[in-house]
Order: structure tokens, then C-alpha cells, then sequence
């Protein structure tokens, strides 16, 4: 059995028996006006941080979410877009998209705003997603892309940048691992199921993403996910999994390189009232500006001593140099 059959079995279980705790999300859901989730809907979040960013929603945006679920974040988007076919949710396992389906007409119930048919389910999987190139204006996954193998998910990230507007956003939320993950977990198919074994580390998974032509990458959110323990796991020493959520946007690659913002500044501390570097960038004295790493490395190398560039703070949300 492959690690995508063991996968797909794993979820087939997961959607007929719920397991509350099974990614281990400790995030509260996205509180919203006359948004009720309901108890089974969320009993079946399976995810390790949330796709959901309001800012990212503007204009009543197409979307297309990847691993359905229980449902939860396609009802939270649906909340943004309020019309029928809004959202297209697509899973590969069938038990999955029956339980969506239900939860959908609960919420339906509980929700006045909200009809099921706003909220399109399709079979389908991340390799082969069932809708026309460019028709979507942002495609969503939250804790999947990072139960596929490297090469797979290179096929999911190319097909995602097929389907997405020219502009279009990725919306993901993923474990990362902070150091390489030894290959005897790597090749636990179970495990890898549970989102606890295939993560790549941050330089990685945004290597990847680059690589399957986004020329942006916003990092929204990182943070503790799990430890895996050196008993359960025969590890050497703990490893620390991390949640990373980011934003990919379907924008040409400069010729430079590509921005990868992770809340970095830029602070000019000259005698001038600003800075310009000639490149579009802009100082205004003792004031901080969101740049990305791109532009700090360049800043801090031609003006080390006039211009801070802070650490990363590892979220971001919009605003920047590019």
C-alpha cells in the first residue's frame, strides 16, 4: 500500500469516527459576525493553523480548498464570497466529503446567511484539481500539502499555480520540521498521515513553493505544532514540528530573485531626514518599514551602519517594500 492509499484510508476512518485531537490544533476558530460553527463541523478540524485571513478576501473572491475536511474553513470562506459556487472543495475520499456535506447542512441551519450551495464538493485530489486554468482567484490547504512526498508535492504546488489567476493567492497552513526529519519516520506511512513525519524545514518548503513559479511568499504565522519525543519516536534528541502559515502570490519572479517577507524592518538612523536607495525603497528617519529578506540583505550591506534591519518575527501582513 502506497503512502497516499494509507492516507486516504487514515481519513476515510477519521470522517466516519471523528478524532478532536488529531492535528492538535490549539487555535480558537476564526470569530466572526453571525458565523456559528457547529459542534461536529469543528469536532472534525483537522488542520494545524487556518488558511482564513480576512485581509486576503476582498471583492467576494473565487476559492478553490484542497482537503476538504470536515468543512470548517470552506464555510469560513464561504462567509467572505456569500454565493452559490463561491467556494469549490475538493477531497479525494469519499466518507470525507459525506461528512462535509452534512456539516454543511447543519450550518446551513444554524446559519441565516449561509446556503449549502455555496459550497461546491467535488471528488478530485491535489494532482489533478477539477476545475480550468486561471479560474480561481485563491486555492486553500490546510495541514495536507505536507503528508506528500517532495516530488509530490512539487506536482501539487505546480497544479495549484495552473488553476490560480494571474495575481492569485496560495493560502496554506503546514507543519514545518526545524531540523530533518530522520528517514525511519519519513517512511512511516501512518504517521506521515497524521501530519507528524513529512514536513520538510522552513528553507525547504519555501524553496518548493518558489520553485513552482510564485514569486511572493508572505509568512503569516509560525509557531510551536508538536515535539516528538526521543522514546516514541527513537530520535537522538526532541524534535520541535512548527506550524507555518503563508501566503504564495502567482506574480512574476523578479529578476533578482523572489520576496519572501517574514516580518522583517528596515529602520533608517541617519542624518537625513530619509533614505532612498534608488531601487524604490524608501526610509523615512526612525521609522520602521516592513521590507523582505530580499531587500534587508541589500539595505543592511549598503548602509550597515545607518540602516537596521531587525529579525524576523515570523508573521506578516502585508504592507511591504514590493
Amino acid at each position: 500500500m502506497s503512502y497516499l492509499e494509507t492516507t486516504a484510508q487514515f481519513y476515510s476512518e477519521v470522517a466516519q469516527t471523528p478524532d478532536v485531537g488529531l492535528c492538535c490544533v490549539q487555535s480558537t476558530p476564526l470569530r466572526l459576525p453571525d458565523l456559528v460553527v457547529p459542534e461536529a463541523m469543528q469536532a472534525m478540524n483537522y488542520g494545524c493553523g487556518t488558511t482564513v485571513h480576512p485581509a486576503e478576501l476582498a471583492g467576494e473572491p473565487k476559492v478553490l480548498y484542497v482537503g476538504v475536511g470536515g468543512g470548517l474553513e470552506a464555510l469560513q470562506f464561504a462567509y467572505f464570497s456569500r454565493r452559490p459556487g463561491g467556494v469549490i472543495a475538493v477531497d479525494p475520499v469519499a466518507e470525507m466529503r459525506e461528512a462535509a456535506q452534512r456539516n454543511l447542512a447543519i450550518a446551513a441551519e444554524a446559519n441565516s446567511w449561509f446556503a449549502e450551495d455555496f459550497v461546491t464538493l467535488l471528488a478530485g485530489d491535489a494532482f489533478a484539481l477539477p476545475v480550468p486554468d486561471a479560474s480561481v482567484d485563491v486555492v486553500a490547504q490546510n495541514c495536507l500539502f505536507n503528508i506528500f512526498e517532495p516530488e509530490d508535492l512539487s506536482r501539487a504546488l505546480a497544479e495549484t499555480f495552473r488553476v490560480l489567476k494571474p495575481g492569485g493567492r496560495l493560502i496554506m497552513s503546514d507543519p514545518i520540521a526545524t531540523r530533518p526529519i530522520p528517514a525511519h519516520l519519513q517512511q512511516d506511512e501512518r504517521l506521515r498521515a497524521m501530519c507528524l513525519s513529512g514536513a520538510l524545514t522552513y528553507e525547504q518548503y519555501v524553496q518548493r513553493i518558489v520553485r513552482a513559479g510564485f514569486g511572493q511568499v508572505e509568512i503569516r504565522a509560525r509557531r510551536p505544532y508538536r515535539l516528538l519525543d526521543r522514546q516514541t519516536y527513537q530520535l537522538d534528541e526532541p524534535l520541535l514540528l512548527e506550524s507555518l502559515d503563508s501566503v504564495a502570490f502567482k506574480v512574476p519572479i523578479a529578476p533578482d530573485g523572489p520576496c519572501i517577507f517574514t516580518g522583517k524592518t528596515a529602520i533608517y538612523s541617519g542624518s537625513e531626514s530619509c533614505f532612498d536607495d534608488g531601487a524604490g525603497h524608501v526610509l523615512a528617519k526612525g521609522v520602521p518599514a516592513a521590507v523582505c529578506d530580499k531587500t534587508a540583505a541589500k539595505l543592511g550591506a549598503i548602509a550597515s551602519e545607518e540602516i537596521w534591519v531587525t529579525p524576523s518575527t515570523w508573521h506578516y501582513d502585508g504592507g511591504g517594500c514590493c
